[in-house]
This record gives C-alpha cells, structure tokens and sequence, in this order.
C-alpha cells in the first residue's frame, strides 16, 4: 500500500489538522515527521451533541482517532515537557495515547537550546525572524551541526552526559560573553532530561522499520507536514522560514519511508491567506477586510495566541506548492468565511516594478517587491455550512472554487465550509482505493 502525503500549501494555519481527521477513520498510521512545538493543529470534533476543540502541538493529528497509530518521525525535534503535558492534557479528556510510537532518532529541544533561541531572537531586533522562541531553530542547528541530542540519548545516560557537556562548552560561553546571561549548569540538564527517560522508554521505536512493516502488509500511512511550503528551509520566503522541510520531500527524510512508497501528495489551501511572524506577504490586507477575514476565520495562533496577518488567496504561491511538492489533490478550507462579501478578489500574478510575474520570483527581493494582481469574482450571501456537496453551494461559491483549481493546477478534491468535523465537502476521494 503506498503512502500519502499531506502538506500545507501557503505559510501554515491551512487547517491540515482538519484534512488529517477526516481521513482518519480510513488511515492506519499518521506521522508528523517535522517540526516540533512551534505549531499547531486545531480538531472540532462533535461529542454528545457539543463541540469539543483540541489543540495540538507536538502529536499528530491522528491521535484522535481510536483505531489510528499515531507516530513521532525522526524528523521532528521534541520538547519533552510539550510532549507529556499534552498527553495527559489529552488523558484528561478521555483520548487514549497509549499507541503513541516515537522515533529513536528523533531530536530533543534540551533546556539551552530554548533560551538561546529567545536571547538571539531578541539580540536581532528589527531583523528578528519571527521564531516562537521554543528551541526549535538551535535543536536543528545542533542536528546538522552533529552535536544534538536524541531520543535514544536518553536512554544511556553516560553518552547523554558527554554530550550536554560538549554543547555547553560552546553555548555558556555564547550566553555569558555575548548574551550577559548566566552559564547553564550541566547537571540541571541532565536532571530535566532523564526525569523523562522512563516514561518515554515504551513508546520509542525503529520507526522507519515499523513504517515500512505496515506498508508492507497494506496499512495506510498519512504523512502530515508541521507547518507550509513557504516555511520550508529550503523552498520557502527564506530566511522567514522554520528549520525544517516541511514540504513533500521533507516527509520522506523526516520518516525514513522512500519516496518509491509515496503515491499522493495532499495540500491544504485556505480559501483565503494568513501568515503568523516576519517576512513578505503580497496580499496583506491592512483595512477592514483584513480584520474581517481575522475575526471571521478566528485567526490566532493555535500554539502562540498571535493575531495571524490576514490577506486574499495567492494563487501564485499555490501554483509554487503544486510544483514544489507534486501535489495530487487540493484540500480548500475555510471557505465559509468569505460568505457575506461582495467581492472576492483572487491574486492570478504579481508585478515587480512593471514586470509581469505569474510564477514566484527568483530572488527574494524581487518577492519582497511583488504588488498583487487581482481578479475579482462575484460574493455569496448564503450560508454554506450546511452544504454536503459541491452542488449545493451557491454558484458563485462554485464559480471561486473552480476558478482557483483552475489557477493552481490541481484538482480540489474537498472543501471546509466550517470548523466542525462533517463541515465538509468531498469531491473526490482523497485516499487511494
């Protein structure tokens, strides 16, 4: 059974964790295979007749899902404390994690690396990146550099040990002397780290072999993407980007399946555009539109609380994530917050100083410069939540939609017309038969 990819096709917040969930019931393993704690997924789900909304961070999304194995890949960098604070947030609630399986290979964000990512971004200024501050750019620094700290670490505590005194080495000297703050104390990693080492022992695993086990015996496997396609390291609105790869590349690294196993790649698109932290956005709105799309959407971070910036579809930057990643299969959520407008612009290309652009830009200046060319299509009035099928929503909701399939390239196989669960339009069968 070959594997599926999941992607976020814009700056993230695309609701992937939707995407995830309303394949859940039909998937067997769900993998996050980047990133760490520095994004979220935000799951309404419909129990005994209430809404429950769960936040996720570090775990994927398939944790909701009772016959789902949820796996942390060997590409996501893990903040130990996130991790069991929302497992026994979850606990709490009534979700089993007890199928939770984690990468060995997987990093860990050790305590220094937390506060070196909040003093540098503060060092910056007004060339601050934009990071949450949770340890997540120095945990892949260390990784590349070859001198991080990983899950199996944990587990002999004499290699642990000689490790955290070689990152303190050079770190201490990094805070005292160019940051004026105190030393961190070997010891008190130490103690922090193997405080979890325990607990976390039944739930590690050779995750690739697992992996390649269940895709052996015909399980289907759900790659999900932490964050978007212009937050990706390499491809993205560098140097405003997450330290990782967080496009459909990035899954087969971050996983250890290769990518002869990958059959589908799935991105989410918002209906409309958000970016959370620094960098350029062409089709930021700075009026009442953009506060309407913010309050509107909820739009707010699911890990930070920060006021998302607000802006018109991008089709441009949903043609680069049709490309970058080979998508299949569009997923457009959100739709229902652009009921009530009477004109919904679409961004077809960019004009950089005269010059036509249809396709991103080279060079990151040129981008920085890009002013937006829209196409207007006619609003909607009508309350789209109800609508189950494509058909039953207002023609002109039907016209923005194939309009964008249009535009980007690939087909929109389902469509969010709200938070809940069944608020969904399916056009196409997103799993492979």
């Amino acid at each position: 059974m070959p594997a599926i990819v999941l992607v976020g096709a814009q700056w993230g917040d695309e609701g992937k964790g939707k995407a995830t969930d309303l394949m859940g019931s039909d998937v067997d393993y769900v993998v996050k295979f980047n990133g760490g704690n520095n994004a979220g997924h935000t799951i309404v789900i419909e129990q005994d007749g209430k809404r429950e909304k769960y936040a996720l961070h570090l775990l994927p999304s398939g944790i909701l899902t009772p016959t789902c194995i949820p796996v942390i890949g060997n590409g996501v960098v893990i903040d130990l404390a996130v991790l069991f604070e929302e497992i026994d947030g979850l606990e709490a609630r009534g979700v089993d994690t007890s199928k939770l399986v984690v990468s060995a290979n997987a990093h860990i964000i050790a305590p220094y690396n937390r506060v070196l990512d909040k003093v540098t971004e503060r060092f910056l200024g007004s060339r601050k990146i934009g990071t949450t501050g949770r340890g997540i750019g120095p945990t892949y620094a260390d990784k590349m550099a070859r001198n991080g700290i990983r899950v199996q670490d944990l587990f002999d505590e004499k290699i642990l040990r000689q490790k955290v005194e070689a990152a303190l080495s050079f770190k201490n000297q990094v805070l005292a002397k160019i940051y004026n703050r105190r030393a961190v104390e070997v010891d008190e990693v130490m103690e922090e780290l193997l405080g979890y080492a325990e607990r976390l022992r039944p739930m590690v695993a050779d995750t690739s072999l697992v992996l390649e086990k269940a895709l052996d015996e015909g399980k289907n496997v759900l790659l999900e993407a932490g964050q978007a396609t212009l937050l990706d390291v390499d491809h993205g609105t560098y140097p405003f980007v997450t330290s990782s790869n967080a496009t459909a590349g990035g899954a087969c690294t971050g996983s250890g399946i290769p990518p002869t196993r990958v059959s589908r790649v799935i991105a989410i698109l918002k209906a409309y555009s958000t970016r959370v932290g620094e960098g350029p956005f062409p089709t930021e709105l700075f009026d009442d539109k953009g506060e309407f799309l913010r309050k509107t959407g909820a739009e707010y971070g699911t890990t930070t609380g920060r006021p998302r910036r607000c802006g018109w579809v991008d089709t441009v930057v949903g043609r680069y994530a049709t490309r970058i990643n080979g998508v299949t299969d569009f997923v457009v959520t959100k739709l229902d917050v652009l009921t009530g407008l009477d004109k919904v612009p679409i961004c077809v290309a960019y004009d950089v100083d005269g010059v036509r652009h249809d396709e991103m830009p080279v060079n990151q200046t040129d981008f920085h410069h890009a002013t937006p060319i829209y196409e207007e299509l006619d609003g909607w009035w009508e309350d789209i939540s109800g609508a189950r099928t494509f058909e039953e929503l207002p023609a002109n909701a039907q016209a923005y939609v194939l309009r964008l399939e249009e535009l980007i390239g690939a087909r929109v196989s389902a469509i969010g017309v709200g938070p809940g669960r069944d608020e969904i339009i399916s056009r196409y069968p997103l799993l492979d038969a």
